[in-house]
């Protein structure tokens, strides 16, 4: 059972005050009646109902990806700086959508955004060893001894040692490196520690997939869609099958 308010905005039909104006115009119907009040409690499930004559479908979820840009933090609110939700427009943010796990301020690249805390759970616990692929730019040369070291998990400066991680190198010349990193875990400036401990610095940071999905390139960085329903299969419809851990 949900308000008939938040079932409505969520489905796009604008704020709750806006809400309130359907209702009073009495284009709301629930079961074949005219609503009078906003605030009842209504089973999507069970109950039938019509706005403007149209039979609602309800979606309970929503699952968006997003190109996250440079300078935005990945949390729902904070007091400095812009968010990721405050790049949503008023329809997405109604489902109070949440990242799942986090990208870095400056880093950018792939971030889901749901607000079904099963799949997120299943994304971010470190029993499903999902991986997370990123492109990244290093200010030295990345080497053979480089990637043997990832192979075997990096200690960071807390002293914690990382699982192991795969690192492909894509090509180097004077300026620097350029590599693919995998990791199966979320450690705050993860990837940016671990070369650090190669005494080596990222100076680019791009999250290009998350488990199976894969960041969409025709996304320009800010922007965002919602998942397609083949996405959604790929993380949903097999439960843990779709997030076994990989073998590197």
């Amino acid at each position: 059972m949900e308000r008939l308010d938040k079932i409505l905005a969520n489905s796009g039909y604008g704020s709750r005050k806006d809400v309130k104006k359907l209702i009073k115009s009495g284009l709301i119907e629930v079961d074949g009646k005219k609503v009078k009040s906003s605030n009842i409690q209504v089973d999507v499930k069970e109950n039938n109902i019509t706005v403007k004559g149209e039979t609602l479908i309800y979606k309970k979820h929503i699952y968006l990806m997003m190109n996250k840009p440079a300078g935005v933090v990945s949390a729902t609110f904070d007091n400095y700086d812009e968010t990721v939700i405050d790049l949503l427009e008023e329809y997405h943010a109604s489902f109070n959508p949440f990242p799942v796990g986090r990208l870095d301020k400056d880093t950018v690249g792939l971030l889901i955004l749901t607000n079904d805390g099963d799949l997120n759970h299943k994304m971010i616990s470190p029993k499903w060893h999902v991986n997370k692929v990123y492109y990244a730019e290093i200010d030295k040369v990345v080497d053979e001894e480089d990637i043997r070291a990832f192979e075997d998990g990096i200690e960071i400066d807390d002293g914690y040692k990382c699982m192991p991680a795969k690192l492909d190198i894509l090509n180097v010349d004077s300026n620097g490196s350029r590599v693919m990193v995998t990791i199966q875990e979320g450690k705050f400036h993860q990837v940016k520690r671990m070369f650090l401990a190669r005494n080596k610095k990222v100076v680019y940071l791009k999250r290009v997939s998350f488990g199976r999905i894969h960041l969409d390139e025709s996304i320009k960085e800010g922007d965002y869609r919602e998942l397609t329903e083949g996405e959604l299969k790929q993380v949903l419809n097999s439960g843990g099958d779709s997030f076994t851990p990989s073998e590197f």
